[in-house]
Parts: structure tokens; C-alpha cells; sequence
């Protein structure tokens, strides 16, 4: 069965009300304190929604089937270190942001070493989640190209060009109600879209036990048989330096994950941007908490779906399914095999995981852009209603350059969702540095600070083309350079009594 004319409308009609709802859910924009932080009224379960959508709606939906597809549940481990990670965000930085009326992650290391630190960790936030969100975004180019493509609406196009134009819509209609509702809109249409993509993907399910012959014994037989179940894997019996290249053995993926996590959810824009929505420090402890438990529950609900799949295809490799990479089987099924009607909504679902991503990336950038280098350097004195004509035109500009980014990723080799997840690996050691220097350890200035986040970056250069090791390990290896330079920086040289922070 192929997509039909009623899947194209259904995907299509879900798309222009989801822009058109979140235009009008934030339309009342007074300043960037609504525009950027939602009035600082956002509930805290809302934002706990919005964080989960946020950061692994799109990698869920496509690649996280393709990795269990392909291997097994080991994928999980990194989830329990997700949920360990996330309660130490909660307990170490949640605290230190709300001390101070903080407006990004960012503006706190402003307040503890001085603006100069303040923006380099802001310009290496954009330059991180440009590129991840530049792939996030070409992954949901893989569904709607195989839609397009099918519809014959387009003929002679190349599979790059069918890329493009799916991600020109996506981002076209994205940037129109993040735009025009900053952050509320953005919250709030992430817990609608969560909603749908879950439930589509529970709906997937059901259909693939429903069309194998015995159900969910086809699949437990078709996992046996090709060890498709394991989750915990040691790794002990392999050599320390095979041992160090494995992203999921037990030890690296739980201990690595859990400090990725507190990197990722306690110094990155994108989810710190949400936190600080909340009333107080309680709920933002809350959001932030639960989140890794719900995001356990996600990864668990989409590696079964890889499985699934796998038994649905009879364990065939994605190159004897037709397709060019394995982030192509899960859509596949959804245009393929779903009966009309029923595929369109799930293909909706996955574009709300799309939608929901992007509006997220765009919010942040446009407030870290605005708030922690215009506005320090050349905002101050300019009315809020300036600001918030700047802060709306910044956002526009930052969807077109995602969008850029998005297309020159594609014919991108690998798994979609460990690209990104390494590419953000990269930069989150030095920062996560940086804040531990700053909550930790008094003495160190802001010349400590700075040495210790470069450091890290250099350190993670070489160790990334020079030494094999897991990507999930990128993080540990990164804020240890930049948690002992910078110790060091302040011992050998230190600053004299009475010294600014400097």
C-alpha cells in the first residue's frame, strides 16, 4: 500500500493548524521576558513534556528503531544514564539558576566569571546546536522525501532534491509560529505534539503485532534467535582499547550517559531555556527530573518498535528493504504497509516531532543571541518593544541559517541519531567544565575559566581525530581537561588578592 491522496491532506492539514494554533497560543508578546521565558508561568509538568519532545522527538522517531533494527536494546543503558544525569541537574545546577534572576544558561557563568566567559560559551552553545539541529532536522527530510517522491507530484527530482524541499516546508511553517509566539507557543505545542507522535507510535505498533502471524510471540521469536533482546552489556571480556571505542557497555554508557545528561540538561540553552519558565526552583527541579524518566520510558517504547520491525521484515538488512540507510526503515513501513488514512496521521505525528525540535532550537538561539551578546553589547537603553522586534527578526534568521545547515548534511553517512548526539558530545566537556569550575571551586577567575573550556576544545580535537573512543565519553574526557586546567591555571598563576574577577 502506498501513501495515499487522504495521508497527503491528513499531513498536510495537521501541519497548517499546528502553525496556526501556536501562532495563536503566543500572540500576546509584550516583552522578552514573555517572548523568551513564557513570563516565567509555564506549569512544570508542561515543561517536563517539552523538554522530553524537545530533545529526542525526531531522533526517537527515526533512528532509535534503526538502532535496535540493526543491533539489540543495549541503546537502553544510555537511558538509565540519561535518568541518573537528569537528577543531578536537579540537585547540583537547578539551584544556582535560580538564585539569580537568570535569563540562559549562560548568563550564570556571566554573574560568576565575567561577560567574556559569558559569551564564549554562548557563541559555542549556537555553533553546537546548529549543527546537531541542522542533522536533527535532515532526518525528518527521510519520510517526507519518500512521501513526495511516492505522491508523483514531482517527477524527475534526485533524492537530494526531495530532501531539500522537505525540509524547506518544515521549517517554513516552523518559523512562522515560533516567530510570532516566542517560547509559550513553543512549550505549549510541544505537549500537543508529544501527545500525537506517542500516540502514533503506539498506534504503529498495534498494526505490526495485528499483521504478524503470532502476534507478539513472532517477535519475541524472531529476538531470541538474533540475541535482539539483550540490554546489558559489560564488555569485559574485549581489550581495554576495543573496550573504550563501545558506546553501550554497562559502565560507559551509564556513567558517560549520566554526565552527557548533566552537561546536556544543566549548561545547554535549549533545556535550560525551559527550566527557567518555571514559578520557582521546586518546579523546575520537577520538569527536569521526571523528564529522565519519561525519556526511559520513550527509548524503551522505540527500541521495541526497531524489534518489531525486525520481525516484521524477517530480519532483512535496510539494503535488501531498498533503502539507502537504516533511518529509512521505520518510515518506510508508516508510507508502505499502514493502511490510508492511519499512515498519514502517524507520518502527521512524526512531522509534530519535527516541528516541535525545531521551534525549540530556534527559541534558544534567538535568546542566547539576544540576551547574552545584543543586549549586554549594544541593547541597553533600547525599549522592549525594539527588543522584541529584534529578538522576532534574530529568530527568522536563525530558521534560515538552520535550514541551510540542514541541507548540507544531507547525504550524511550513520545512524542520524548518534551523529548528532557526537556532535554535541564535542562541546558540552568544556562547558560542563566551566559551570563545575564556577560552582565549585571559588577561587577560580574568569581567565581560569576560559583557559580550562579552550583547553577542553583542544583536547577534544585531538582525542576526536587521533584516538578511537565512544562518543559518549567525548563529555567525561572534555570537562576533566577543562575542570584540571583550569585548576591548575589558578594555582600557578594566581590571581592577586583583591584582583577583579579576571
Amino acid at each position: 500500500m502506498r501513501f495515499s491522496e487522504v495521508d497527503i491532506i491528513i499531513v498536510l492539514v495537521y501541519m497548517l493548524i499546528s502553525t496556526g494554533i501556536g501562532s495563536w497560543i503566543g500572540r500576546r508578546q509584550k516583552n522578552t521576558t514573555d517572548y523568551f521565558l513564557g513570563g516565567r508561568r509555564i506549569p512544570w509538568l508542561a515543561v517536563t513534556f517539552s523538554i522530553v519532545a524537545t530533545e529526542t522527538s525526531v531522533l526517537t522517531f527515526i533512528s532509535i528503531p534503526a538502532v535496535s533494527y540493526q543491533s539489540d536494546m543495549t541503546f537502553i543503558q544510555i537511558a538509565m544514564g540519561y535518568v541518573l544525569g537528569r537528577f543531578l541537574v536537579a540537585w547540583v545546577m537547578i539551584p544556582a539558576y535560580f538564585r539569580g534572576a537568570l535569563s540562559t544558561a549562560y548568563h550564570y557563568l556571566g554573574d560568576r566569571f565575567g561577560q567574556r566567559m559569558r559569551n564564549t560559551a554562548s557563541v559555542t552553545f549556537m555553533a553546537t546546536r546548529l549543527l546537531a539541529d541542522g542533522v536533527r532536522l535532515f532526518a525528518t527530510a527521510i519520510p517526507l522525501a519518500l512521501i513526495i517522491k511516492g505522491s508523483g507530484v514531482f517527477q524527475g527530482l534526485s533524492d537530494a532534491q526531495f530532501y531539500a524541499l522537505s525540509i524547506l516546508l518544515i521549517g517554513g511553517l516552523t518559523m512562522v509560529y515560533t516567530y510570532i509566539g516566542g517560547i509559550r507557543s513553543v512549550i505549549w505545542m510541544d505537549v500537543l505534539q508529544m501527545t500525537v507522535y506517542i500516540g502514533g507510535a503506539i498506534l504503529a505498533g498495534i498494526i505490526i503485532l495485528r499483521d504478524l502471524p503470532d502476534g507478539f510471540a513472532s517477535v519475541i521469536q524472531w529476538a531470541e534467535n538474533d540475541q535482539k533482546l539483550r540490554w546489558f552489556y559489560t564488555g569485559l571480556e574485549l581489550p581495554f582499547a576495543e573496550f573504550i571505542k563501545q558506546p553501550y557497555t554497562f559502565f560507559t554508557a551509564v556513567f558517560a550517559g549520566a554526565i552527557f545528561s548533566l552537561a546536556s540538561h544543566g549548561t545547554d540553552q535549549l533545556i535550560v531555556q525551559r527550566v527557567l519558565t518555571c514559578r520557582d526552583e521546586r518546579a523546575g527541579q520537577k520538569a527536569i527530573a521526571l523528564s529522565g524518566i519519561v525519556v526511559f520510558l520513550q527509548f524503551l517504547l522505540f527500541l521495541m518498535l526497531g524489534i518489531m520491525l525486525y520481525a516484521y521484515y524477517n530480519g532483512a538488512s535496510y539494503q535488501e528493504l531498498g533503502l539507502t540507510r537504516a533511518d529509512g526503515i521505520f518510515p518506510k513501513f508508516i508510507v508502505e504497509e499502514m493502511p490510508s488514512g492511519i499512515s498519514g496521521l502517524i507520518v502527521a505525528a512524526l512531522f509534530a516531532a519535527a516541528m516541535s525540535t525545531l521551534s525549540s532550537s530556534l527559541s534558544s538561539l534567538s535568546s542566547a543571541t539576544v540576551l547574552d551578546i545584543y543586549i549586554p553589547l549594544a541593547g541597553k537603553g533600547k525599549s522592549e518593544e525594539r527588543l522584541l522586534k529584534t529578538s522576532r527578526i534574530i529568530t527568522l534568521l536563525w530558521g534560515v541559517v538552520l535550514i541551510a545547515a540542514a541541507i548540507s548534511f544531507i547525504g550524511l553517512k550513520g545512524t542520524v541519531v548518534e551523529i548528532a548526539l557526537g556532535i554535541a558530545s564535542y562541546t558540552y566537556g568544556g562547558l560542563l567544565g566551566a559551570f563545575l569550575l564556577g560552582l565549585f571551586y571559588p577561587p577560580a577567575r574568569q581567565r581560569d575559566a576560559i583557559a580550562g573550556f579552550v583547553t577542553a576544545l583542544i583536547v577534544m580535537t585531538v582525542v576526536i581525530q587521533t584516538i578511537r573512543i565512544a562518543w559518549p565519553l567525548y563529555t567525561v574526557v572534555g570537562s576533566l581537561a577543562a575542570i584540571i586546567v583550569g585548576i591548575l591555571t589558578h594555582n600557578i598563576w594566581p590571581s592577586k588578592a583583591g584582583a577583579s574577577r579576571e
